[in-house]
């Protein structure tokens, strides 16, 4: 089996015509970024998640979310000054789940519970989430679509819950 390492360095010195020992310092750094980023790519993921329900979560609790609208036209048959507040604290219980990892598997827990009520205003007020059906997207659109990247970083978060190797660096 050949080593994957000089493999690279192989590429980089007939794909560009690198002196041997050039192609080696950039394998070198090249490792190097790649380790940093395996060591710290989920725990920053899982705290960047954490901080963003947080964040959005408290927007609501105090009644200064910019989504607040959209969220009363959608779930119009409950008061907006209950389920508002009510929706802002589950999104911080996620946010504090995600940051504390015993607690994980609860905060993707309450997270998957509450994402298909994110996807709502795409049936329920299309004239609301787009500029043209079924591509052009409304900033509010937008908000809705990107909540997909949040369904990713989920699942990714949540297959770390089984092995406390893949994210050790903060409790």
């Amino acid at each position: 089996m050949t080593d994957p390492r000089s493999e690279v360095t192989r590429q980089l010195e007939s794909a560009i015509s690198l002196p041997a020992e050039t192609a080696r310092r950039i394998e070198t750094v090249d490792r190097a970024i790649a380790d940093w980023m395996g060591r710290w790519g989920m725990p920053t993921l899982r705290v960047a998640l954490g901080i963003v329900f947080i964040w959005f979560g408290a927007l609501k609790v105090f009644d200064v979310s910019p989504a607040a609208a959209l969220v009363a036209e959608t779930v119009y048959f409950v008061p907006p000054e209950l389920f508002i507040p009510v929706l802002g604290v589950w999104e911080v219980l996620i946010g504090l789940c995600l940051l504390y990892r015993p607690l994980i598997r609860l905060g993707i827990l309450l997270l998957f519970l509450q994402m298909p009520g994110t996807f709502l205003p795409i049936v329920l007020l299309p004239d609301v989430v787009f500029t043209i059906f079924p591509y052009g997207l409304t900033v509010e659109g937008q908000y809705i679509i990107k909540n997909l990247v949040i369904i990713g970083a989920a699942l990714v978060v949540g297959s770390t819950v089984r092995d406390d190797r893949r994210d050790s660096t903060s409790e």
